[in-house]
C-alpha cells in the first residue's frame, strides 16, 4: 500500500539524491512545493531543464560557459592577463577568487584533484590541457589554487613536475590561520603553511 502519491514520492527520492540531503530534508523539500505556489514548482522545473541544454564547459579555461559562447569572458576580455593563470578545483572556485576583486589574470579549472581513494588520477583532470596553454599563451605565471589538502597538495606537486624546466613562475596560494580560530584547533597543514609564510611587523 503507498503511503504517499507516486508523484511526491519520486520528488522526494529525487531530492534525496543530492549531496547532503538526507531523508527528512527531502521530505521537507517536496512537501513546500506541494504546499507553495504552483509557479514555484514550475520556475524550478524550468531551470533544471535547462541546466544541462544551455551550459557546457569553456574549451581553453574549463570555466562554465553558456552554450554557443566560444571561450569564456574570463579569457576572452582584454582587461585579462592571459600569461597569468590561476589553477583551481573545480569552477566554482573562480567565483571565490572573482569575489577579491584582486585577481586580473585568467583561471584553468582541473576538475578535481588527484585522489587515488577515489580512483582519480592526473589523466582524468585537465592537466595536458593546462601545459598546452602554458606553452600556447607563453604563460609566465601558473598560481597553483588548490585546497589545502593532502589531494591539493598532491595535484599541486604533480602539476609541478609536469611544467618541469620550462621558464614558468610558480607560485601558490598563501596558507595561514583564519582569523578568529585559536592556536590550539589549528590542523597541522594550517600551522606549517603559517610558520612558512610568517611575515615581518
Amino acid at each position: 500500500m503507498k503511503v504517499l502519491p507516486q508523484a511526491l514520492q519520486n520528488l522526494i527520492d529525487a531530492f534525496g539524491t543530492l549531496p547532503g540531503v538526507g531523508p527528512r530534508t527531502a521530505e521537507r523539500y517536496a512537501y513546500y512545493l506541494l504546499r507553495a505556489n504552483p509557479d514555484k514548482a514550475t520556475n524550478l522545473s524550468e531551470a533544471l531543464s535547462a541546466l544541462h541544454a544551455n551550459i557546457t564547459s569553456c574549451p581553453k579555461t574549463f570555466a562554465l560557459i553558456e552554450k554557443g559562447k566560444q571561450y569564456s569572458d574570463l579569457y576572452t576580455d582584454p582587461g585579462r592577463d592571459k600569461q597569468v593563470v590561476a589553477v583551481v578545483a573545480e569552477p566554482f572556485d573562480i567565483v571565490a577568487l572573482e569575489k577579491t576583486g584582486q585577481y586580473k589574470g585568467t583561471y584553468h579549472v582541473l576538475g578535481g584533484l588527484v585522489s587515488p581513494i577515489d580512483n582519480i588520477g592526473p589523466d582524468q583532470l585537465h592537466i595536458r590541457e593546462l601545459i598546452q596553454r602554458i606553452d600556447d599563451d607563453k604563460v609566465k605565471e601558473v598560481i597553483l589554487a588548490t585546497n589545502a589538502s593532502v589531494e591539493g597538495e598532491s595535484t599541486a606537486l604533480y602539476i609541478q613536475q609536469e611544467i618541469g624546466d620550462r621558464d614558468v613562475k610558480l607560485t601558490r596560494l598563501a596558507r595561514g590561520l583564519p582569523i578568529g580560530i585559536d592556536l590550539e584547533y589549528a590542523d597541522q597543514i594550517t600551522l606549517t603553511r603559517a610558520l612558512e609564510g610568517r611575515q615581518t611587523i
